[in-house]
């Protein structure tokens, strides 16, 4: 069951049209959310990136659409779908119908979707996670590559390039060749006590994980946490290398190129990530 603009209607019913502007013109945002025993991890992060979003996209926010709304909406749809310990919520939102490239309006519409996750903790996945560098083309440097719109045709594309080359994952670029990203999600990289990740100026998504893990360890004296750009020379000289998203947490990449990596880092991490979930709500 789907929920469109509050209503539970069966995933093939046809909401929407040839009309819709996140069809037409990926002219949509959406939150990627794990939801366990009905507590909604991380809500207000989820929520307050929604709102910010989609003001930079200066879509209108009706008066309703506050987090206790979209709380609601959330565990509506789970209720009318199979019962499961653990979902993963896709909630989108897009501009109503109208105009071309300049919209006849901002007023938007939303839909949630629900999908079954087989657990309902973060665990590492022990089998062999390889990945490659996709270099065919570039995410930009800029505050929309920060935002998590429906406009992802550089993921889609590297996601094909993967399959095709029997790889696990690729890491995205920018124009300036730095590291931005995995296809779905954030990197991480180790190197003895110290941890760097890109900053968000250099293109990487908002992350929520990553805004977490960076939280979680800045004043961990273990740790030396910094948000810099990412060499693609660094990932082959360091231990360890993860990648960060709502619904897995923490993603150990065990081998780039001929580069064999731990993942001691993401073990000790993956604990304490599950602790902050149930902690969050």
């Amino acid at each position: 069951m789907v929920n469109f603009n509050g209503d539970i209607d069966s995933k093939d019913h046809h909401f929407f049209n040839q009309n819709n502007r996140g069809f037409r013109y990926g002219d949509a945002l959406f939150e990627t959310i794990r939801v366990v025993n009905g507590n909604i991890y991380f809500l207000e992060e989820h929520y307050l990136r929604l709102m910010s979003s989609m003001r930079i996209l200066r879509m209108e926010i009706p008066m309703n659409f506050t987090m206790e709304f979209f709380e609601e909406e959330i565990k509506k749809t789970i209720k009318a779908n199979k019962d499961a310990p653990a979902h993963r919520i896709r909630f989108v939102v897009f501009r109503n119908d109208g105009g071309f490239y300049t919209p006849s309006t901002n007023d938007i519409s939303h839909v949630v979707e629900v999908n079954e996750l087989k657990t309902p903790f973060y665990v590492l996945d022990e089998a062999p996670y390889e990945v490659e560098l996709f270099k065919d083309f570039f995410v930009n440097k800029d505050m929309l590559s920060n935002l998590k719109t429906n406009n992802r045709i550089l993921n889609v594309v590297a996601g094909v390039y993967a399959k095709e080359n029997d790889y696990q994952n690729c890491f995205l670029l920018n124009n300036e060749k730095s590291v931005v990203e995995a296809i779905n999600g954030n990197i991480f990289v180790v190197s003895g006590s110290a941890i760097k990740t890109p900053p968000l100026e250099d293109g990487c998504l908002n992350g929520i994980i990553r805004k977490k893990l960076i939280s979680m360890l800045k004043d961990d004296v273990g740790f030396n946490l910094v948000a810099e750009s990412v060499s693609p020379f660094e990932l082959q000289k360091a231990d360890e290398i993860f990648i960060t998203n709502t619904i897995s947490g923490i993603i150990p990449v065990t081998k780039y190129r001929k580069k064999q990596f731990n993942s001691e880092i993401s073990k000790k991490l993956v604990g304490r990530l599950n602790t902050l979930a149930r902690l969050a709500h």
